[in-house]
């Protein structure tokens, strides 16, 4: 397991992206191929399951996901883990029951705990506040097609050290490609084989980076499957809606316009 070395430093993931497609140091994030993309993408619950482990062992130490509830871990479009190992995977962190007045371990019902630093961001919501791509205004073209970016942004600075570092102010900086300004605060978090996957998937740092934005993804946006399906149903609705309409108005007005 790793913890981030610097606690009193300014954290990646909290800092505004005042850019279009890529980081200040002039690096353009890439999109990334992930299987929810587009308006019939879904999770892949493999992806999800390897960035719940990488959040876990790495991830958590710093970070929390206190709007995440654990027993979310079991549905369906998500992780979708086996009942038991959500209740199992729920005893390994801690939760205040105010009536014991003391800690007590996690069960389904509860949520992931919060952050353990006071100045680390929660993650719960990182992937929809941070964006990588924006579409001409009005149109949300790259947006329908790749989303906003939120996860690649996340992926982009998890992999985007040089490892450059400089010392200013008593403060060690690392240099990132995807970082805006191009220095940040927060160590390395990942390193290759840093987390070792049962399925035996590639654990490098870009790939661990991508497994861990796709869940970060799925912990912004748990319902997006259900909202695509929603959405595509809405539209065909409205098109068969509109072809019945206009054959309609073509059948009350023929006789009208056969008199004219």
């Amino acid at each position: 397991m790793i913890k981030a070395t610097l606690l009193s430093a300014v954290l990646a993931l909290t800092a505004p992206v005042a850019f279009a497609a890529g980081g200040g140091s002039g690096h353009e994030i890439e999109n990334v191929d992930f299987s929810f993309d587009g308006p019939f993408g879904s999770y892949d619950v493999n992806q999800l399951q390897r960035g719940l482990q990488i959040y876990t062992e790495v991830c958590s130490a710093c970070h929390g996901l206190q709007y995440v509830p654990l027993r979310t871990l079991g549905d369906e479009g998500g992780p979708h883990l086996p009942e038991e190992q959500v209740i199992e995977y729920s005893k390994q962190w801690e939760t205040f029951d105010p009536d014991l007045d003391d800690f007590r371990p996690a069960t389904p019902s509860d949520h992931f705990p919060k952050s353990g630093l006071s100045n680390a961001p929660d993650l719960s919501l990182m992937a929809k506040k941070r964006a990588a791509f924006h579409g001409p205004y009005g149109l949300g073209i790259n947006q329908l097609l790749k989303g906003t970016g939120g996860a690649e942004y996340i992926s982009a600075i998890l992999h985007g050290y040089t490892g450059e570092e400089k010392e200013q102010a008593g403060v060690t900086f690392y240099e990132n490609h995807y970082f805006p300004g191009g220095w940040i605060s927060m160590a390395p978090p990942l390193y290759d084989e840093a987390v070792e996957f049962a399925d035996g998937h590639a654990n490098t740092v870009e790939a661990m980076s991508h497994d861990v934005a796709a869940f970060l993804m799925w912990t912004a946006e748990p319902k997006m499957g259900a909202r695509k399906q929603a959405g595509f149903a809405a539209v065909v609705f409205l098109t068969l809606l509109s072809v019945l309409l206009y054959l309609t108005n073509k059948r009350i007005w023929a006789t009208v316009k056969r008199k004219d």
